[in-house]
């Protein structure tokens, strides 16, 4: 783990307008600059270990993080991902539930996790763009109980790549329709792991959506939809996107 020296007025943050000082007006953004301070992960790094005393919380400004859980036999499984404006932590628990690790190189915004409980009494727009945030990430974890249980491969494929698109055209303030091109975050095998596929099957899936025209390829990890509502009729969902923007 390293400082990350290059301090951001909260006002010239890239995730402002979706993270959790959103809502914040002149004076608790100033309150907020007051107890924060960035911290930078490399990709694999670890940032939170489950059952440590969490010292922070706070918000991913550019990279991707994972959620993992390990099971009492030693496997571990890929239970979330953490993209830029996600809030790391939770204020009143004492320690963190999930391992979190960096999956590309992460920089957090972190708050001193005391000061910004104390935030959250006071200050009413942190607390209810907190909560609005918290209702969103139980959508989206109801909406993945279905990918995994019920959708095929291809759809499951196709939802991973149309939520990160859709996320991406959010933060840079695009409108998610039309054409969309994004860099997945994630290895053949992290997407494996996360989907409970095979890496063979996200493969041979991605080939197939590329063959069909859903999408296109640049080396591995560059992506191109030329029609976002295919992708999405490909996975499954309401061409309105869904619940998972």
């Amino acid at each position: 783990m390293q400082d990350h020296f290059v301090h951001v007025q909260c006002g010239d943050c890239p995730i402002r307008h979706r993270a959790v000082c959103a809502r914040c007006e002149t004076d608790e953004l100033a309150q907020l600059e007051q107890i924060k301070y960035y911290r930078s992960f490399q990709a694999g790094q670890t940032i939170i270990w489950s059952g440590d005393r969490m010292e922070f919380v706070g918000s991913v400004v550019s990279g991707i993080a994972s959620l993992t859980q390990t099971m009492e036999d030693g496997r571990r499984q890929m239970v979330g991902l953490l993209l830029p404006s996600d809030f790391v932590g939770r204020p009143g628990r004492s320690t963190a539930a999930f391992d979190v690790t960096a999956t590309t190189d992460v920089v957090m915004c972190c708050f001193r996790k005391k000061p910004f409980e104390t935030l959250i009494a006071e200050t009413p727009h942190i607390a209810q763009r907190l909560l609005e945030m918290t209702l969103d990430e139980l959508d989206a974890a109801r909406e993945w109980m279905l990918l995994l249980g019920r959708k095929t491969a291809r759809e499951k494929i196709a939802s991973l790549i149309s939520i990160i698109a859709r996320r991406e055209a959010a933060l840079n303030k695009k409108k998610a329709t039309g054409q969309l091109s994004v860099d997945l975050p994630l290895t053949r095998e992290e997407m494996a792991d996360y989907l409970g596929l095979t890496l063979e099957t996200v493969s041979r899936q991605i080939s197939a959506l590329k063959k069909d025209g859903v999408i296109t390829l640049e080396g591995n990890r560059h992506v191109s939809i030329p029609d976002l509502d295919r992708l999405l009729e490909e996975a499954g969902d309401d061409t309105d996107g869904g619940m998972l923007v």
